[in-house]
């Protein structure tokens, strides 16, 4: 783990997210919690330790007593504050589910069609956002460093700076769309305007910021933007903030020491023999539309078609993780998928093998990396992604350096393993099932020098180094007077 900032004590950290960094559950009535897992958690745990930190959210059910106790408690073990916002069901209804989910999710991933622009969700929207900020208020003072995590939360800053808090950060975990598609957001300025409000905004990739700075441009032309190259300072409503990227990563340290274990390796030895003389492709989805889960499927059937050679020497392993299963968008997503590997498995079954073994629910990580360890070739193509942690999950895997990532081009990840992997259009079927038969016949040298490429930069740019970075940027873009830094021009 890297050093992080000596000064950073002086600014007791407040990490912000939709959710605590916690898992609950209710046996019988009884609530019982246990710590979170997840990059997230990992990186920020110590920081707030070793800080005197406070990490607010909502706990995941409504606020009572019993669960108030047991959340100080639980606070109290993992060694950091735990402030609790409590949201009612038409918030969540409206703010989560509606305005997060059916708007700015969507959206930002570029697919217009699932979006749904209400009125009384953007309402419900800002409601949960100043009750977001008001918590943070009550537990945070002039000095603190607080850190907003992602779309759920870009209001919380712009009512923070109304209380007369501007210390404040923010990092957006999903991509930024292009002018052309964020244009189409009903209240475009006001969500920009929000974003701005921030002393420090953090997007995954060179593409995000710039799309930000283009959007800028065009809905607040009399806002300010400097020449920085990497860092570059706009100036809006006399607050001047500084943006750049950060790609989020994993702790590849702890990670690769997993892969090397011999849990891990039985369970990919057990998963490996039921397919015998075989290639195995793995794909690992949460189940949403914009991972591209049919479109892949459609691939996979089209290498079969034109690749007849393959047939009995691949397998596809699709694990999908229910995801919003009460929502009947997704419902139909998971029968469109059913579908389709039923057809497909029904079109090219042949005695002794099957082309595509399904799997639809959660597994730990030991049983995940083991089906990582097993697979010799790694299907990662949402249509569209802030980052793809699966990707660089996959590498982490591969100890022996042999392995091939075929890998979206639409994906976060490609601006730093693009080198190491096979590129590809998500849409682009055909290109997608050539890709497929590139990997199965890459010769072990070629596998060899891309994976250690791709290896080593996960390795170097881990989970620690990307919070390090951030909070480093963040402590001297406060500590500065950013107005005599920042040379400034009229756009």
């Amino acid at each position: 783990m890297k050093n992080y900032n000596k000064k950073i004590s002086e600014f007791k950290p407040v990490i912000v997210s939709n959710r605590l960094p916690i898992q609950l559950s209710s046996d019988n009535g009884l609530w019982k919690i246990k710590p979170g897992t997840g990059g997230l958690v990992t990186a920020l745990a110590p920081i707030l330790k070793n800080n005197d930190g406070t990490w607010v959210g909502w706990p995941g059910a409504p606020l009572n007593h019993e669960l108030k106790q047991l959340l100080e408690k639980g606070g109290q073990d993992m060694g950091f504050g735990l402030e609790m916002v409590a949201l009612s069901e038409d918030d969540i209804k409206g703010y989560y589910q509606g305005f997060s989910n059916e708007t700015i999710w969507p959206l930002f991933h570029d697919l217009l069609d699932h979006c749904n622009f209400q009125m009384n969700y953007w309402e419900s929207y800002q409601s949960a956002n100043y009750q977001f900020a008001k918590k943070v208020a009550t537990c945070s003072s002039r000095g603190n460093l607080i850190w907003v995590h992602d779309y759920h939360l870009i209001m919380v800053g712009h009512f923070l700076k109304e209380m007369g808090i501007e210390n404040s950060a923010f990092f957006l975990h999903i991509p930024f769309p292009p002018k052309d598609i964020y244009i189409k957001l009903p209240w475009r300025k006001e969500l920009l305007e929000a974003i701005l409000s921030y002393k420090l905004i953090g997007f995954q990739t060179e593409r995000d910021r710039r799309n930000f700075i283009q959007c800028v441009r065009h809905l607040l032309p009399e806002a300010q933007v400097s020449h920085h190259r990497k860092f570059p300072y706009i100036k809006y409503n006399k607050q001047i903030c500084r943006i750049g990227a950060f790609p989020i990563s994993i702790d590849f340290r702890y990670l690769n020491e997993l892969s090397k274990s011999n849990e891990v390796a039985e369970s990919g030895w057990l998963f490996h023999e039921k397919f015998t003389n075989q290639k195995i492709i793995i794909g690992v989805d949460r189940l949403d539309y914009t991972k591209g889960i049919p479109h892949r499927l459609e691939a996979f059937e089209n290498c079969l078609e034109r690749y007849p050679e393959l047939r009995g020497k691949i397998t596809f392993v699709q694990l999908v993780v229910p995801s919003r299963t009460e929502v009947p968008e997704y419902q139909a997503l998971k029968r469109r998928i059913d579908e389709m590997i039923g057809r497909i498995n029904g079109r090219f079954t042949e005695h002794g093998w099957i082309p595509i073994h399904y799997i639809y629910g959660s597994v730990d990580h030991v049983e995940l990396f083991g089906f990582y360890r097993s697979s010799e070739i790694a299907l990662i193509t949402p249509l569209k992604d802030g980052m793809n942690l699966v990707a660089k999950e996959y590498c982490t895997a591969c100890i022996e350096d042999i392995g091939v990532l075929i890998l979206s081009e639409f994906a976060g990840a490609a601006s730093q393993l693009g080198s190491g992997s096979i590129l590809v259009n998500p849409y682009n079927i055909e290109e997608v099932a050539d890709a497929i038969f590139t990997a199965y016949y890459m010769n072990v040298d070629e596998q060899k020098k891309k994976m250690n490429m791709m290896r080593r930069n996960i390795m170097k740019f881990n989970v620690f180094r990307w919070v390090d970075q951030f909070i480093g940027l963040m402590e001297n873009t406060t500590e500065q007077e950013e107005t005599n830094r920042a040379e400034t021009v009229s756009i």
